[in-house]
């Protein structure tokens, strides 16, 4: 049996999320995207606690697109309980962010970021970041064995 397929995007911007679903479609990527607002809500998400408790835990996103600068947990904080976490820890992470900070790509790598990719303002930009983003994790990429 197939999983179902999808992306989580934890975002807390709302122009920015709204900006990645119109990427997707404009890229024709058909898989799902799940949206969570928070770090604490990912959090809840990916290890099945709060309103996601009676969600599948085998049941895990193929990408997570991750911003850092997120309300309640930031985004580097949520990449180190990923990893932490033996069901979690080898699911790819793409930090999408808008952050311009040394210290942020440093950290974000040396907690096991997958890629690092900064946030275009361009829409054209970032809807070709999107397609490659959308190609590369979602068709060439051979994920680890769930």
């Amino acid at each position: 049996m197939e999983k179902n397929v999808y992306i989580l995007l934890v975002e807390d911007n709302e122009d920015d999320i709204a900006l990645t679903i119109r990427a997707f479609e404009k890229q024709n990527i058909a898989n799902k995207l799940i949206v969570v607002k928070d770090g604490a809500e990912a959090l809840d998400f990916l290890f099945c606690r709060e309103q996601y408790q009676n969600r599948s835990a085998g049941d895990l996103p193929q990408v997570i697109l991750l911003d850092l600068k997120l309300p309640k947990v930031n985004g580097l904080e949520v990449l180190r309980r990923i990893r932490e976490n033996s069901v979690t820890k080898l699911l790819p992470v793409v930090i999408l962010t808008s952050s311009h900070e040394e210290q942020d790509l440093i950290q974000g790598y040396s907690l096991g970021a997958n890629s690092y990719v900064r946030k275009p303002v361009d829409f054209v930009q970032f809807t070709e970041a999107v397609r490659q983003l959308g190609l590369y994790w979602l068709l060439l990429n051979e994920p680890p064995p769930r």
